[in-house]
């Protein structure tokens, strides 16, 4: 999906730097700041923070471009992972002007159903805003009727061209579902049916850490394949109005890239 797996050193170390001047600043510094805000005098309320650009130019990110089909919408996320994994985020769509558009309609431009893993966050490894996925989330992408109907909504409804499932590396529910299935321990009821969900998936082929490694792109896989059979998605693959892509987040890297 993304070829570029190396994070900007160079952007980090300034992050680091400038975390360890704001670390230094006095406690009186902190007390004026502090009485500022009570007596009103931040900005808050014009839409304005520290180091944010004014509200003066909120129009021109209401008018970003957005992506018409399932392929703009493959690039659009592959840029924006580049610029989350090389600390170039944009942070786009979250404007004055974007957030009061947004009172009256949504037009997201891509599905993402991802693991509900708190390092895998869709719209921050996507460097996407207010309206632009719509994200359902189930440990290891397991699918049920809600998920699905989730799933349906956007695309019947929304008509949302482009469904991504994401996994990543070192998922919990697969490491979970293959450590129980060697051992042959029943887990919590809730979380076995998650297991009985993503056994199917286990790559008997490989050991240890490799099959765990292994199960989580097999997951994907047959999850995308379980997708791509639901009728009324499959209808839309047919027409060419929507496309369904498996993908795997690389917790090491920060990179996004493609299962095939």
């Amino acid at each position: 999906m993304i070829s570029d797996p190396t994070p900007h050193t160079a952007a980090r170390a300034q992050r680091t730097a400038s975390v360890a001047r704001t670390s230094g600043a006095t406690i009186p510094a902190r007390r004026s700041l502090l009485r500022a805000a009570l007596a009103g005098t931040t900005a808050l309320g014009a839409g304005l923070a520290m180091g944010a650009e004014p509200a003066a130019a909120a129009p021109a990110a209401a008018a970003r471009k957005r992506p018409a089909n399932a392929e703009e919408a493959l690039r659009e996320l592959e840029a924006g992972n580049r610029r989350w994994r090389t600390f170039r985020e944009r942070h786009p769509d979250e404007s004055p002007a974007v957030r009061q558009t947004l009172t009256t309609s949504q037009h997201p431009f891509a599905l993402v159903l991802g693991c509900i893993d708190s390092r895998v966050p869709p719209e921050l490894v996507f460097d996407q805003g207010l309206g632009d996925l719509m994200t359902i989330r189930s440990a290891g992408q397991v699918l049920d009727e809600a998920v699905l109907g989730s799933l349906a909504y956007g695309v019947l409804e929304l008509q949302i061209p482009l469904l991504v499932v994401l996994g990543h590396q070192s998922c919990g529910a697969v490491k979970a579902t293959v450590e129980a299935d060697e051992s042959g321990k029943k887990l919590p009821n809730h979380i076995q049916y998650l297991a009985d969900q993503i056994s199917p998936a286990i790559d008997r082929a490989k050991e240890g850490a490799a099959r765990i490694d292994a199960t989580i792109d097999a997951n994907i896989r047959s999850v995308r394949a379980r997708l791509a059979a639901d009728p009324d998605l499959a209808a839309k693959v047919k027409t060419g109005e929507l496309a369904i892509v498996g993908a795997r987040y690389e917790l090491t890297t920060q990179r996004v890239h493609g299962i095939s």
